[in-house]
């Protein structure tokens, strides 16, 4: 009768354990296997950007309207302003490298004042108000995420310059838009599939002087005058891109 019992619990027991591993084994296959995150940078992007802007304007009076010609010094200004934006290009990966072009504006405020070299009771104010660059940019992947990237290309800023009289009022004016040369250095993280955030730094400089006409307030004399610019900028800047995949397939690359 012992040996039935014992028989019985054996046979139970192995079942049991059997039944278990099965269990277990079952639980192990019926988990869903998830596909690993693959980064693509190849494709087209559209984002907003915001920062600092810093410029530095160098104003020299050539000649005057009705007079002829009459060198003064303006003196130098140098300013800062918050400035946001947005950007747009398209990029091409081939293994750890990323080729792209970019199209990038941003709007603000960048002005100051500051009294005339020539003549210290006049002072003058400059107004950087809109930066556009178009530049191709080359850069590395040092993780499928994190791209870092140098840039260059055309820039072009538009400006606002007023000259005042001792009393306040206004004497002449002048807005203008000059084409210059800009480089600059960044850093992108891709934190998912179609967004990445990126910070970077932009140097702009105009490589001549550009003469402009300056208009005279209503009565004044000599009616307007003729005053080269000379200007150097800087933007800090971070930023949002939504990306449009052109291939979401694998690109193999060594890191």
């Amino acid at each position: 009768m012992h040996g039935h019992l014992k028989l019985a619990f054996g046979l139970l027991l192995g079942l049991s354990m059997t039944g278990a591993a099965s269990a277990a084994d079952m639980a192990v296959k019926s988990r869903p296997l998830v596909a690993p995150i693959r980064y693509n940078w190849t494709g087209c992007y559209i984002g907003g950007n915001t920062g600092g802007g810093w410029s530095r304007v160098d104003t020299t009076r050539i000649s005057q309207d009705a007079v002829g010609p009459a060198f003064a010094d303006y003196g130098r200004e140098t300013d800062n302003g918050f400035i946001g934006g947005g950007q747009v290009g398209c990029d091409f990966q081939t293994t750890n490298l990323v080729f792209g072009i970019q199209g990038e504006f941003d709007f603000g405020n960048i002005n100051g004042r500051h009294a005339v070299a020539a003549f210290p009771t006049f002072s003058e104010t400059n107004s950087l108000r809109q930066i556009y660059l178009i530049t191709g940019r080359v850069g590395y992947l040092w993780t499928p995420q994190f791209l870092g990237y140098v840039k260059v290309g055309a820039a072009f800023m538009n400006n606002r310059n007023q000259v005042f009289q001792p009393s306040g009022a206004l004497s002449e004016s002048a807005t203008f838009t000059d084409p210059g040369i800009t480089a600059g250095i960044g850093g992108e993280w891709m934190f998912a599939p179609d967004w990445s955030v990126f910070a970077e730094w932009n140097y702009i400089w105009t490589e001549d002087d550009s003469a402009h006409d300056f208009r005279a307030a209503p009565g004044l004399f000599p009616p307007g005058e003729v005053i080269n610019i000379r200007q150097r900028a800087q933007t800090a800047l971070i930023g949002l891109n939504y990306k449009f995949h052109w291939d979401n397939g694998p690109v193999v690359a060594k890191y």
